[in-house]
Formats: structure tokens, C-alpha cells, sequence
């Protein structure tokens, strides 16, 4: 069984956008978040990249990060992740050859193959993001290249070449497991939003792996929706911000975050509900007993090094304290 008090566990933020508010506030509270989380002792905070999303507000996540560097102080700081096909691996090199000169030994680099947004975005980004989607193999090579020198290419990133950015690969499918395994990269896999093959992707990753020079064996991430309140009644009603959010998104009308809803599930349509319990596998709602009991069911079903958590609501000082609770609970 995981030994919850050596478990570590990080952040997952969206910089979400709440319905009555804007971009400003919610790059404000992903600073807020990230201090709580620092304070309550999680391992690392990362910024997840989406676009054209009105209510997310990480596209420019290496500008994020930097904010969030600059308002903690030990916390290890990252992408989950760089949707590398939206990026030149140079420019990307170089964003966070910076923010390792700014916060040395603090920055991870998780990379992603979804482009993370609508087709046309790839209009806009000058991009054909499917080319650029089966070229992702190569980029990573040469992102990582372009960070180590290894091998040397003809150019050189500055910042970039030296920075000691932790690298990882970020999945929902076995492409993302078996790179991993191949270029031997710590793995993380998003079973919060896409849990369907899980198990399969963490046992290729674990199977295929290839020790590299900065990892001797398998390193797995894996993440999940947390909400802790004080009973389970109020983390349910938490939540429902959340839910109304991936509802809204997987009907194609996504929009800022709603406030939350009582019993919202209840009122839903058949298809609806079935799709949001077909998340709860990786899903742990609730008063700080029943959190520490999904998470720890969880963590001895993958046997996850770390676990991330992710999940949002409507009012900040909710989630924050949310992320101290849920501490609090594995660590009680």
C-alpha cells in the first residue's frame, strides 16, 4: 500500500476565468494558489497552455510562470504542459532558459502532442498542426538538444543551452507513454480529464522504459480531480463549478467558470451524468476522509510517484483551501 505521508503531490491550474471577472484577476489568484500551495507543502505547481478559451487564461504560460515564480519562493514551477505542435522548439527553449535563470532549479518543462485548441488556432498560429503534431517525436529531441548540447546542434539557445529544466512527457494515450518510455522522461498522464486507458499507458510506460541520463528507472505522474470541503455535501457543491465547466466544453459551448450549483448532476440528462462519472476514477470529492481515501485507492491502483491534483471552483479561498485540506488529510 502507498505510504500517503511520503506520497508528494503537486498542482494542476488552468487559470480559470470566472463569470463575472477577467484575465487580471485570474493570473492573480494562479500567484495566490501557487503561494498556498507552496505553504501547505506540494511539490510543484503547473500551468497548463490552452487557447481561445474564455475561460482559461494559461495560453501564455511561460508569462504565467514567471508571475508564479516571482511570487513564491521554493516550489517547483512548470508547463503541464507546452503543447509543443503550437511552438518552434527554439522559442521554446528559450522561454524557459529564462525562467531557469530566474528561478534555478525550480522549473519543469512538461510537453504535450494535442495542440490544445480549435482547428483554426492553427490558422492563427501560422501552423499546420497536424504536420506539426507528427514531427512531435523529433521536436522533443531537438528541444532537449537545445537545452543540454546533446547532441551539438549548429545553433545555440540563449537563454536555453546549460538551464537544468526537468523534462516531462505529458499523455492521455499510449503515443505519450511509449515516448516517454523511449527517451526515458518522468511520465504524466492526464486520467483527470481522459482516465480510459490509464492502467494500459502507465504498464507500456513502465514496460518499454529506457534509462537516459537523468533517469535511472520509471517516474510516474498521475492526475486527478480533488475538491476537499469540510463533508462531503460541500466539496459535491464545490465541484459542480468544475463540472458545469467539462460539461459545457464537451457539449461546444465552453465559457468562464460558473458558480456552483446544488446537486447540479441530478438535473443533468443521461449522457451528461454518464459522462462525468466515467471520470470519478480518478476523482476524489468530499470531507478530508473520504479524499484520503480515493486518493489513496488511487495511488495503490497506478503505484504513481507523485500525484497532481487539478479541479476548480468558482470561489479561490475555496480552492486554496481545498489544497490545505487535502494536505492535510494524506499527511494526517
Amino acid at each position: 500500500m502507498t505510504d500517503l505521508a511520503e506520497l508528494k503531490l503537486s498542482v494542476l491550474d488552468l487559470v480559470p476565468v470566472r463569470q463575472g471577472s477577467g484575465v487580471y484577476e485570474a493570473i492573480a489568484e494562479a500567484g495566490k494558489l501557487a503561494r498556498g500551495a507552496e505553504e501547505a507543502g506540494y511539490h510543484r505547481f503547473w500551468v497548463a497552455e490552452h487557447h481561445a478559451t474564455e475561460g482559461i487564461a494559461g495560453g501564455a504560460t511561460s508569462v504565467v510562470l514567471a508571475h508564479v515564480g516571482h511570487v513564491t519562493n521554493a516550489i517547483r514551477i512548470g508547463s503541464g504542459g507546452i503543447m509543443l505542435p503550437n511552438h518552434n522548439p527554439f522559442v521554446i527553449a528559450e522561454q524557459f532558459g529564462a525562467l531557469d535563470a530566474l528561478f534555478p532549479g525550480r522549473v519543469d518543462l512538461g510537453l504535450g502532442r494535442a495542440p490544445g485548441s480549435a482547428p483554426i488556432i492553427g490558422q492563427a498560429l501560422r501552423k499546420d498542426l497536424h504536420r506539426a503534431a507528427e514531427s512531435f517525436p523529433n521536436d522533443v529531441v531537438e528541444l532537449r538538444a537545445l537545452l543540454t548540447g546533446e547532441p551539438k546542434l549548429p545553433i545555440t539557445a540563449t537563454p536555453g543551452l546549460g538551464a537544468k529544466v526537468e523534462m516531462w512527457m505529458l499523455g492521455s494515450s499510449l503515443f505519450g507513454a511509449q515516448l516517454a518510455a523511449q527517451l526515458g522522461l518522468p511520465y504524466a498522464f492526464a486520467s483527470h480529464f481522459a482516465p480510459r486507458h490509464l492502467d494500459e499507458a502507465l504498464a507500456t510506460y513502465r514496460a518499454q522504459f529506457r534509462p537516459s541520463a537523468n533517469l535511472e528507472r520509471p517516474h510516474v505522474m498521475a492526475a486527478m480531480s480533488v475538491m476537499a470541503a469540510d463533508t462531503d455535501e460541500e466539496a459535491r457543491y464545490l465541484a459542480s463549478s468544475q463540472e458545469q465547466s467539462f460539461v459545457a466544453l464537451r457539449s461546444g459551448n465552453p465559457g468562464k467558470l460558473p458558480p456552483p450549483v446544488a446537486n447540479y448532476r441530478e438535473g443533468l440528462d443521461p449522457q451528461a451524468r454518464h459522462m462525468l462519472e466515467s471520470m470519478d476514477v480518478a476523482r476524489a470529492v468530499g470531507s478530508p476522509a473520504t479524499v484520503r481515501e480515493r486518493i489513496a485507492r488511487f495511488a495503490d491502483r497506478t503505484r504513481a510517484d507523485e500525484i497532481v491534483v487539478a479541479g476548480a471552483t468558482y470561489d479561490p479561498s475555496a480552492r486554496r483551501a481545498s489544497l490545505a485540506l487535502t494536505m492535510e488529510a494524506l499527511r494526517g
